[in-house]
């Protein structure tokens, strides 16, 4: 069965890390769509970059395998304001379905409340903000149903525990791209 991840893009995101999920986990096989928040597909990102969604946000979310959220300077507090958003994240974590995050997406799962006993990791210095969760630091912790990871130089340790998260062996893809010939672990 094809697992589905469903990428939120909230103007203001880190592209970097967005596109690079998305691209790795659909390497993977994964249906990893983007939804967005306005009118029309195309958000702006945080360098100023306008890429175009794949659907608006809605709660056809909720047949996805997995949430993702993607860091952003600008994106974390609109996501955090959009009502929609945290209802979501909060069923899914009610569901034991899985959520991801990473760089200052992890403050939006901080805000939703839905790290309290888990272990988690973030950007440097989140050990002071993600005080719910056992920060780690590490480039990316998954655990129970929480996968995160530090920021734009993480997207594919994040996509690899992604990938183990959704059952998915990560190794062929880590060999395909000498991720290990690079010395990523």
């Amino acid at each position: 069965m094809n697992k589905k991840a469903a990428i939120l893009m909230m103007e203001g995101y880190e592209e970097s890390e967005t596109i690079q999920i998305v691209d790795l986990l659909r390497r993977a096989g994964v249906q990893a769509d983007t939804f967005c928040f306005q009118d029309n597909l195309y958000v702006l990102s945080m360098q100023g970059m306008k890429i175009k969604a794949d659907h608006h946000f809605s709660d056809e979310v909720k047949n996805y395998d997995i949430l993702i959220i993607p860091g952003g300077r600008n994106s974390w507090q609109r996501l955090i304001d959009q009502t929609e958003v945290m209802e979501t994240i909060q069923w899914f974590n009610d569901n034991q379905k899985l959520i991801g995050a990473m760089c200052s997406g992890t403050k939006v799962l901080q805000a939703a409340h839905v790290l309290k006993g888990k272990k988690c990791t973030g950007y440097t210095g989140y050990e002071k903000v993600l005080t719910d969760g056992i920060f780690v630091n590490d480039a990316a912790v998954y655990n129970q149903n929480i996968v995160t990871s530090q920021g734009p130089a993480t997207p594919y340790p994040f996509a690899f525990k992604i990938m183990e998260a959704l059952e998915i062996d990560p190794e062929p893809y880590k060999e395909k791209l000498l991720y290990h010939f690079a010395g990523g672990k």
